[in-house]
C-alpha cells in the first residue's frame, strides 16, 4: 500500500513530506504534472469524440447500420436531444447548462489536484462533457439546443457515443477512488 501510496503522490508519506506536498521529484511541481495529464487526457478523449462524430456524420447518417458483430453490436446514427437512453428531450438546455457546469466545477478543481488517477478521471469528464458540450451548441436545431450524434449500438442497449463512454468510465473511475478513500488532493483517508 505504500508504493501504491508513493506511485499516486500521497502527501502524508515520507518521501512527499520531504520534499513538500507540492515538490515532486527533482523539485519538479507534481500539481503542474497532473493538471497537465487532466487535459491531456481531456484533449485525446474530446478529439477522439469529434472526429468519430465527424466521420459517422459523413458516412453513416442517413445510411444503413453497419454490422460489427453480427446483430450484438452495430454503428447507426441517431441524433439524441435528450440524455441517456434518450431521457429528457425537452430538457435540451438543461443538459446544456450541466455540461457547462461540470467543465467549470472540473478546471476549478484542478488547481488542487495531486493524484494522478483523479487527473485521469477528471480528464475523461472534462473530454466526454466537452464532446457533448460541442454537439449541444453547434448541431441542429440550435444553439444550446442541438442533438447529440450516438452511433454505437449494443443490442438491447442504448445508442451512445465516445464522450458518453468517456463520462461513463470517468466517473466508475472517481467513485472506485473515493471507495478508496483518495481524495484529489492525494490524500489518502484510512477509515
Amino acid at each position: 500500500m505504500a508504493e501504491a501510496e508513493r506511485i499516486i503522490g500521497t502527501p502524508d508519506t515520507p518521501e512527499a513530506a520531504a520534499s513538500g506536498p507540492e515538490q515532486g521529484e527533482a523539485g519538479r511541481p507534481r500539481g503542474r504534472r497532473r493538471i497537465a495529464v487532466l487535459f491531456a487526457v481531456a484533449a485525446f478523449a474530446y478529439v477522439l469524440d469529434l472526429v468519430s462524430k465527424l466521420m459517422v456524420v459523413a458516412r453513416l447518417e442517413h445510411h444503413a447500420p453497419i454490422e460489427i458483430a453480427g446483430d450484438w453490436l452495430k454503428f447507426e446514427a441517431i441524433r439524441n436531444a435528450g440524455a441517456a437512453f434518450g431521457f429528457g428531450e425537452a430538457f435540451t438546455v438543461i443538459f446544456t447548462l450541466i455540461a457547462a457546469a461540470v467543465i467549470v466545477v472540473i478546471a476549478r478543481l484542478a488547481r488542487k489536484l495531486y493524484s494522478l488517477p483523479w487527473a485521469i478521471a477528471l480528464g475523461l469528464l472534462l473530454g466526454g462533457a466537452l464532446g457533448n458540450l460541442t454537439d449541444r451548441i453547434f448541431r441542429s436545431p440550435g444553439v444550446f439546443e442541438g442533438a447529440v450524434v450516438d452511433f454505437i449500438a449494443p443490442k438491447h442497449f442504448a445508442v451512445f457515443n465516445l464522450a458518453d463512454s468517456a463520462i461513463v468510465c470517468g466517473g466508475i473511475l472517481i467513485v472506485l477512488l473515493s471507495f478508496r478513500g483518495l481524495d484529489p488532493d492525494g490524500t489518502v483517508h484510512k477509515d
